[in-house]
Order: C-alpha cells, then structure tokens, then sequence
C-alpha cells in the first residue's frame, strides 16, 4: 500500500504582522521566515508523518534542493520529482495577523509545468491497494485521477483552491471529496444533487470535522479539539494527509476523523506550514493527554 500524491510545491515566505493589511493599506512585518508549503507538499508530509509511504509527483525550478531534502526528511519519496530550469518553483507569500489568521498569495511556477508524459509513465505503476491524493494547485489533475481509478486506487480529491470547472472535470473519475465548509456550499449550490462520488469530507475549523457516505447516507463526525491557535496555515492540509494514511492503513472512517483531527489541531498551536505538521508520536502523545472521543455515528 502506497499514497501517491499529485501536488504543488511552493516555497513559502511568510510575514508575521499586527493584523491583516487593509486595501490600500501598507504595514511592516514583524518577522519574515522562509519555509516548506504548496499544499501537495503540506499533504505529502503530513502523511508520510503519519506513518504511510509516500510517493511524491510534482515539479520544481532549478536550485532550491534544500526543499527536497526537506521533503526527504520527512519521510517522502521524492524520486519522481520533475525538474524545470526554465521556470521558478512555486511560492507563496503568507500573511499571518496576531490571531493567527492568515492571507495567502500563490505563484505556481513549475506547479502548473507538469509534463504528462512523465507523469503517465510515473503513475503507471500505481495499483489497486495505493491511494492518489491530488489537488488543484498542479495541472494534470483529470489525467492524474483518470490513471488511477483505472488501476483501482481511491482518488482523493482535495478540490481547493476551488474552482468549479476544475472540479466538474476530475469528478468523474474522484471516490472522496475533500473541502472545507465554506467551499462545499459552493458545491451544493453550483452542482445540486446526488454526486457520484463515494464520500464527502468536510472540515468545519472550530466546529469539527464530518464524513459523509454516499453510498449508504451515513455520516460520521469529529468535533474539534480546543487548542490555542498560532497558525492556522496548512491546518487543512495537515487534516487530508493524516485523514489518506489512516485510510490506506485500513482505518475505519471515525478513527481516521480522529486522528486527523487530532493532527490538525496540535499543527495550528504551532508556526509555519509544512515545517510545523506533527509526526505520529506527537499526535497520539496528544490524544493521550487531550482525549476526545467520535460522536456516534447519525
């Protein structure tokens, strides 16, 4: 068993400031720090962190190794990585308030330069017991996703940033939505109806998690663990990657809800993104000093 993950690399710059700036508006930073995010990249460590193997696809300009080593580090594999010298690595610039709330602004670079030729020979080798995580900060996405259910892996689709022909494009061939709250009011709204997916997850921030079956209508939730936040930066992330490695370990949906959430909220007591997501030591230590239960199943 094996997640595979189709996902953005980004360098992260982030800028720790008094509150967010205003239209118009210019303040000076506080602190500035340099780290490992893209949300792929976030997922990827997050789920080698909770113990699952991890291959990792995606692209990078030339230089920065320090972000492979880094990825390494973490337990990734990184041998399927392309590298662009014609384009820059993707990086964002991340704004952090006080309070921990965050503005994001996102330049994909190589991200979006995927070649689909490697990356068809890369997934051709993809089975039935592996999992595909994907995202939509990476081209490829459809063709990703498409390999995948042909060879029998699950697709789990973390459909943010969310556009909703991005969406329509990869769901045919998706098993699991993955979104927040606000972005699945989106979906309701622009695809009403039955979706011909198998589940849907949904993260709720301070109100928790929840699973829905699709197939069968149940639904599963998780409420949130009380923490006091720092960073929520790369929190949903964190969430996604540790929600893949309990399923690819064969994980019941409420332990893996759980966990997740356990990992989400121990991550936002902390700074920064990738850099910042606990290991599964960290988060069962943290389950053993903070337990919460699932709730009963609706």
């Amino acid at each position: 068993m094996a997640i595979w993950n189709l996902g953005s690399i980004n360098i992260d710059h982030v800028y720790r400031l008094d509150h967010l700036p205003r239209p118009g508006e210019t303040i000076a930073a506080r602190h500035h720090s340099v780290g490992l995010g893209g949300k792929g990249a976030n997922q990827s460590v997050a789920a080698a962190r909770a113990g699952a193997e991890v291959r990792h696809i995606g692209a990078m300009g030339p230089g920065d190794d320090w972000v492979i080593e880094r990825l390494r580090d973490a337990g990734v594999g990184t041998a399927d990585l392309q590298r662009r010298p014609d384009l820059a690595t993707g990086h964002a610039i991340i704004l952090v308030d006080g309070a921990g709330e965050n503005s994001i602004v996102i330049h994909a670079g190589a991200n979006r330069a995927i070649d689909e030729a490697d990356l068809s020979r890369t997934l051709g080798r993809i089975t039935g017991r592996d999992l595909l995580l994907i995202q939509n900060e990476t081209n490829c996405q459809v063709e990703a996703a498409r390999i995948a259910r042909a060879a029998g892996a699950r697709v789990l689709y973390s459909a943010a940033p969310f556009e909703i022909a991005a969406l329509r494009q990869v769901l045919p061939h998706a098993s699991i939505l993955a979104m927040n709250e606000g972005e699945a009011e989106q979906l309701f709204r622009e695809i009403p109806g039955e979706l011909p997916v198998e589940g849907l997850l949904v993260t709720r921030g301070s109100k928790g998690a929840e699973y829905r079956d699709l197939r069968t209508g149940q639904i599963d939730r998780q409420p949130a663990f009380p923490v006091q936040a720092v960073d929520t930066t790369g929190a949903g992330d964190t969430f996604a990657g540790y929600f893949a490695a309990a399923l690819d370990r064969r994980e019941t949906v409420p332990e893996a809800l759980h966990m997740a959430s356990a990992a989400a909220a121990l991550k936002v007591t902390r700074k920064g993104a990738g850099d910042a997501i606990p290991d599964r030591a960290e988060v069962l230590d943290f389950l053993g000093r903070r337990p919460a239960r699932p709730q009963p199943r609706a």
